[in-house]
């Protein structure tokens, strides 16, 4: 049985020679150089920044650049409790966020509105935002949420870029 990868390396061509895609080398640059945006809104955001300390270590992933610009970032993590008087925040930092973009919903409130059934708490974010990544606990640990860009990671990775452009090519009209 033979396998293929992404990213493979012939020995028997002269010299120090990489054999890919293009899609799979640029899908692999955009997978290891996620910026997240941090969205702290409640007691997540305390998790959300223990991520980023020196013992659960973010940067092994190549998302230590936290960008608190939504044009400088790709991933925007929600954190905590969305009120709907957050919620219209919420939603115009992500229109501001260049293509392509990602979310992470971090814990219960984020999720589902966790333990708050009232009126003034969004019951999920994926109301107002596409989730690509559910991260569950109240509050989840750090791991989970390194768990969850290592999702986002193979996500990202199997992407097709280049495939589309055929099907976004115009067809010509007959005459």
């Amino acid at each position: 049985m033979q396998e293929t990868t992404e990213l493979g390396y012939n020995s028997k061509i002269e010299g120090e020679v990489i054999v890919t895609r293009v899609d799979a080398a640029l899908n692999w640059f955009r997978k290891n150089s996620i910026w997240p945006m941090p969205m702290g809104l409640a007691c997540c955001a305390i998790e959300l920044m223990a991520t980023g300390a020196s013992r659960f270590d973010i940067s092994r992933f190549g998302m230590e650049v936290m960008r608190f610009s939504p044009r400088q970032s790709d991933c925007m993590v929600v954190a905590g409790t969305v009120t709907y008087k957050m919620a219209l925040a919420v939603k115009r930092i992500y229109d501001q966020m260049a293509e392509p973009k990602y979310v992470i919903a971090m814990g219960a409130c984020a999720s589902t509105g966790g333990m708050y059934r009232s009126y003034s708490v969004l019951q999920g974010v994926d109301h107002i935002i596409p989730v690509d990544v559910y991260v569950a606990g109240c509050p989840p640990r750090p791991e989970a949420l390194l768990d969850a860009l290592i999702k986002l990671q193979n996500q990202i990775q199997r992407e097709p870029l280049l495939g589309d452009l055929k099907r976004l090519t115009p067809i010509p009209a007959k005459t």
